[in-house]
Order: structure tokens, then C-alpha cells, then sequence
């Protein structure tokens, strides 16, 4: 099993959303009324950009969840495995773990998750699935007093989205 570099780094995939809430939505649900108290992403030092490849983590005041993306559908949810005081091994490139300080993931730091959600990609209408891949692929929102922060598939690879999840996406609160 690849582990991205990381050691101890286990990634258990998952497809589909009734796999995601089977097997992660009581814990994701535990984080509700927890602090965030920092975003963390692997950062390509040659390139002085954020390496999408690798896990994001979101840490909630002690309880780190790990979030990764891989082809159109997996989606890996992993708890307190990885030390991002670490190394990042990954042939070819010069890779350290960084506090994502964009202005928007600092913003939400400090603040009280509000409610976590499962997004499905509903895609534009009308659409067909043999036109639209992306159909069904899960994300996860979290939402915040003021402000939201989506982990996202894009496309075998992670992406951050900050604010409401937009209207293409499926919501479904994790209760």
C-alpha cells in the first residue's frame, strides 16, 4: 500500500457516501463544538507551491483528522497518524509540512465547528453521468460561525474550497 511518504500514514479508502457516514460520520460528528486550531499541507519547496497529492490535515484542538483524495471516487479519512513534524518522502521532489496561511484557513482558526457535511457532487443541469464523471464524488464541508472549509476531490488530487459549498453540490449534514 503506497503511504505517500508518510510514516505510519495508513490511507483506507472509501467510495461512496453511505461507506463515508458508515465509517466516519460518528467521529466526524464528535469534532462539533471543537476549535480548529490549525490547517497543515505538504508544500513542494522547489516549486514554492502546496503539493495536492498528499493528505490535508485539519487539527481541532488535539484530534487531527486526515483527509485525502485520490482518483475520481476515494476518498481516504484517517485520525492521529501522521506527525507533520515528520518527513515527507516522496522521490523527486523536496517536500516539508506547512501551516496553510492563507487568509481565509487562518480565519478560521479559533472558531467552534459548527457542523460537519458530506457533500456529493450534483454537477450542473441537465447532465449525464457519461458526460460527468465527477457524479457522486464525496467531499467534506466544515462549517464554521463564520466561515466554511470544504476538502474537495479535484480530480485525483485534493483542493480547499473556503465559504458555502456551492449549489452543484448535494448536502448532507452528518446527524
Amino acid at each position: 500500500m503506497f503511504d505517500f511518504g508518510l510514516e505510519g500514514y495508513r490511507p483506507r479508502w472509501l467510495n461512496g457516501r453511505a461507506a463515508v457516514t458508515a465509517a466516519q460520520g460518528p467521529r466526524l460528528r464528535s469534532l462539533v463544538g471543537r476549535p480548529l486550531s490549525g490547517v497543515r499541507l505538504v508544500w513542494d519547496l522547489q516549486d514554492d507551491e502546496w503539493f495536492c497529492d498528499c493528505p490535508v490535515l485539519l487539527d481541532f484542538d488535539g484530534e487531527q483528522v486526515e483527509l485525502n483524495h485520490s482518483r475520481l471516487d476515494d476518498l481516504s479519512i484517517t485520525w492521529n497518524s501522521i506527525d507533520p513534524r515528520g518527513p515527507v518522502r516522496w522521490d523527486g521532489f523536496d517536500l516539508r509540512w506547512r501551516r496553510d496561511e492563507r487568509s481565509e484557513a487562518h480565519a478560521l482558526q479559533g472558531q467552534l465547528l459548527q457542523d460537519v457535511e458530506l457533500l456529493t457532487w450534483a454537477g450542473r443541469r441537465p447532465v449525464r453521468r457519461s458526460r460527468d464523471p465527477d457524479l457522486g464524488t464525496v467531499d467534506v464541508h466544515f462549517r464554521f460561525p463564520r466561515g466554511g472549509l470544504t476538502v474537495l476531490n479535484a480530480l485525483d488530487e485534493n483542493g480547499l474550497a473556503f465559504g458555502p459549498p456551492a449549489p452543484t453540490y448535494r448536502r448532507h449534514p452528518l446527524r
